[in-house]
């Protein structure tokens, strides 16, 4: 019987963890299905060029796995029982469904999170998600010149969407919230850049600022002051799907899952989690952050792991490690900021219009990978060894103990 592999969110690990397996392991041994709820791969890194009003590239699944012997399955996932090894899932047709693994690989990545702020989740816009960003697209589009839009949360995210409406709305009033320093996580040469960026595009930067109530035409922070925000746009951090929290997998506090250096579950060894869902640690024992930058390794670390214990084959010992965070700062500015292996700033950083082209190479680059899902891997497939081909008691013995 063919060996089993589910993989839960076509994201950009997700996608690259099913069309890894796809093109290292032999047909006749595996059935490879991918869970997801909307038909297109979302551009995440995109988002925020969607809500400022430019359009994205449609990328249907459909077309991207179409020949790879992937099997698309459109539904949402309601439930996991890992000790039966088996998913819950609503199709698009609202039939309730179970799906049976042998291997699952756990990659629904994260949403928005409102951080518990009063009325952040009633007022605030998010654009960790397409139908959040194109709500802010719509919103964004509907106000009037001189309305003040204000960007909590000092990350890459907020500085690419302050950014980003900024340079397509130059007559509204950008104003950026962060709880410490504008890029304080930066070298000296990408701080000075970033404030150069700020200036020239007016936002208004609040710094030091904690934010601790959102409403309808303000908000409110820590120190008693009240910042006019006719639209309110949330990027504080990101929470993960709480499917993983309601199983008996062994996760965070916060629901990650906890994993081993090949991705794969310290507590159910047939299950895999890679991208914002697991955590993982870097170079120095410090976890890696939600990002790009490291889920993608994690799912080449995963499909490669997955390949080779199903093979028979060498495991792969590549460390997840970091280079570079890119920033796009608008169309025309950005921002690479060169970092040591576990993601400190260095001094060396790239700045201005040569930034913002290689920013714009690695978004598509990325999305490429993802489209292309069996493309640039060698083309020899491996054969499943007997002893975990099937799906019966001795196949789940046999990868537990391996």
């Amino acid at each position: 019987m063919q060996h089993r592999i589910i993989v839960l969110g076509a994201g950009y690990t997700g996608a690259t963890a099913a069309g890894r397996l796809a093109r290292r392991l032999h047909r006749d041994d595996v059935a490879i299905t991918l869970v997801n709820a909307e038909p297109h791969f979302v551009e995440r890194v995109r988002l925020h060029q969607l809500a400022a009003g430019q359009d994205l590239r449609p990328r249907p699944l459909d077309e991207m796995f179409r020949g790879t012997g992937v099997e698309l399955r459109l539904a949402t996932v309601t439930g996991i029982d890992v000790d039966r090894r088996a998913v819950a899932v609503l199709a698009a047709d609202g039939g309730a469904e179970e799906l049976e693994y042998d291997t699952l690989v756990y990659a629904l990545g994260s949403g928005w999170s409102d951080q518990g702020v009063p009325g952040a989740a009633e007022h605030a816009h998010e654009i960790a998600s397409r139908p959040g960003a194109l709500r802010l697209r719509e919103r964004l589009a509907g106000l009037e010149a001189g309305r003040p839009v204000v960007v909590v949360g000092g990350g890459l995210t907020g500085l690419e969407a302050a950014t980003e409406i900024a340079e397509a709305r130059p007559d509204l009033a950008v104003a950026f919230a962060t709880l410490g320093g504008l890029g304080d996580w930066l070298s000296d040469k990408g701080r000075g850049h970033l404030r150069k960026v700020f200036g020239k595009l007016d936002i208004t930067a609040h710094e030091h600022t904690a934010v601790t109530g959102v409403e309808a035409g303000r908000v409110t922070t820590a120190d008693g002051r009240s910042i006019p925000a006719a639209v309110t746009v949330w990027t504080t951090g990101f929470a993960v799907h709480p499917i993983a929290q309601a199983t008996t997998l062994e996760v965070t506090g916060t629901g990650q899952i906890v994993v081993d250096g090949t991705m794969r579950s310290v507590s159910h060894p047939d299950v895999y989690a890679i991208g914002d869902a697991a955590l993982a640690m870097g170079p120095g024992g410090r976890p890696l952050r939600m990002s790009c930058a490291s889920g993608t390794p994690g799912a080449w670390q995963a499909a490669g792991a997955i390949t080779a214990r199903l093979t028979g084959g060498k495991l792969p010992n590549v460390p997840i490690r970091y280079f570079n965070q890119c920033v796009s700062l608008g169309r025309g500015e950005g921002l690479i900021q060169y970092v040591t292996a576990d993601d400190r700033a260095v001094d060396a950083a790239l700045t201005g219009r040569l930034a913002a082209v290689y920013k714009e190479l690695v978004c598509k680059g990325a999305a490429w990978g993802v489209a292309n899902p069996t493309l640039g891997l060698p083309g020899r497939r491996r054969r499943v060894t007997r002893e975990t081909a099937g799906t019966g008691p001795a196949a789940a013995a046999s990868a537990r103990l391996s």
